[in-house]
């Protein structure tokens, strides 16, 4: 897919956004099923399910995936298809990249050993290697603005209002 490619298949979105501000809202859904014979949940992905367990750090035996890898995974794959969109929009050659994201914990929160720790990723780094010939003012271009649009990137910097709650069924 080439520049003027995606602002074809974009345009008419876009312009059916500015006139229905409402018709761009949309509201994404996620569903997990409690396993009854251990402690995971199995998410259904759409594609396939994955089956959440606890972390080796807190217990677990590695076999199920870990939620906060799978956090991690979401903002990898969301920002690599970020950078990609805007990369093409931008005409921006890429001959190929990577995109890795680490995230640091401190185990002793989630365990409840020690008050102080946090609970959750104290740092989270983002690296885009690629394989390009663009100028560094283009790449510096592309950070900012696959910054700027990433989704989960963008919840991660400004966290939303959550609410939590348990139902009887």
């Amino acid at each position: 897919m080439n520049a003027d490619d995606l602002r074809a298949l974009q345009a008419p979105l876009k312009e059916r956004y500015r006139a229905e501000p409402g018709a761009a809202r949309v509201t994404l859904h996620a569903e997990g099923e409690l396993d009854s014979a251990s402690i995971a949940c199995k998410v259904e992905t759409g594609r396939a399910l994955a089956v959440a367990g606890l972390h080796p750090a807190t217990g677990g035996d590695g076999l199920e995936l870990c939620s906060g890898d799978m956090l991690l995974e979401a903002l990898v794959a969301c920002a690599g298809v970020t950078l990609k969109a805007v990369a093409t929009a931008m005409g921006v050659t890429l001959r190929s990249g990577r995109v890795t994201a680490e995230g640091d914990l401190d185990f002793r929160g989630t365990l409840g050993v020690a008050k102080e720790a946090p609970v959750g990723f104290s740092d989270i780094r983002l690296t885009f290697e690629l394989d390009t010939d663009a100028p560094q003012d283009q790449l510096d271009s592309l950070l900012k603005l696959t910054e700027r649009y990433c989704v989960v990137l963008q919840t991660l910097k400004r966290p939303p209002t959550i609410e939590a709650r348990i139902t009887r069924v």
